[in-house]
């Protein structure tokens, strides 16, 4: 197992942000993590989602966008946080070649990470996950979120909870449908955080990406 705390320069303007990778003997591939807006890339919801990928030979890179480096409240700009995605996708490579390349995200890191890809199709990158994709506001249900999605040219995976509030099910169900290269998991009776009574999300999370990203 190879992890370490690193930092990633994103641009004289905006400075730099930490970032660890956890990259297990044998990684099959890499997959960089960007958190949601509430909390940073220590949150316990990535620590052990990287921690469980791990454990399926996949290999992680969390970090952080400047809001949560900076300790401010309110998450950062678009353009800034589809800046820090560029200079995480552009470190992942420079530090594992020889690794394929998908990118993914918690709620707004997801969400920030497929906008980033609408406007680059070029990315060297082999696919998308998204760990709650956040399509509407809480109560306000709608589709406007999704729109850039479909200029995204890569295959992208969607893992959702039945109740999540930012992704009214039959919503998501049918953006999803009218994407050509999306595949929608339905985690019954998880919320937003993904957690379900005593259900064990993490499990399910980590076997649904790894048999994607193994196909």
């Amino acid at each position: 197992m190879s992890t370490k705390r690193i930092t990633i320069p994103v641009s004289s303007a905006i400075g730099k942000v930490s970032a660890e990778y956890n990259v297990p003997a044998g990684a099959t591939c890499l997959i960089t993590l960007a958190h949601g807006a509430g909390a940073g890339m220590d949150h316990s919801f990535m620590v052990t989602l990287a921690a469980s990928l791990a454990a399926a030979h996949i290999g992680t890179m969390r970090f952080n966008f400047p809001f949560a480096e900076n300790k401010k409240g309110r998450p950062d700009t678009p353009a800034v946080a589809h800046q820090t995605i560029e200079a995480a996708i552009n470190k992942a490579h420079e530090l594992f070649p020889a690794l394929p390349l998908f990118v993914a995200g918690k709620s707004f890191g997801g969400r920030m990470s497929s906008q980033y890809l609408s406007t680059h199709p070029d990315a060297n990158v082999n696919g998308i996950v998204f760990y709650g994709f956040p399509l509407h506001p809480a109560g306000k249900p709608s589709t406007e979120r999704a729109e850039h999605l479909k200029d995204v040219k890569v295959p992208m995976l969607f893992l959702q909870g039945t109740k999540d509030t930012l992704a009214q099910w039959d919503l998501i169900e049918s953006v999803c449908a009218s994407l050509k290269k999306a595949k929608l998991v339905k985690l019954e009776g998880a919320d937003h955080s993904f957690k379900a009574g005593k259900q064990d999300t993490m499990s399910l999370l980590m076997r649904a990406t790894q048999e994607w990203v193994e196909k």
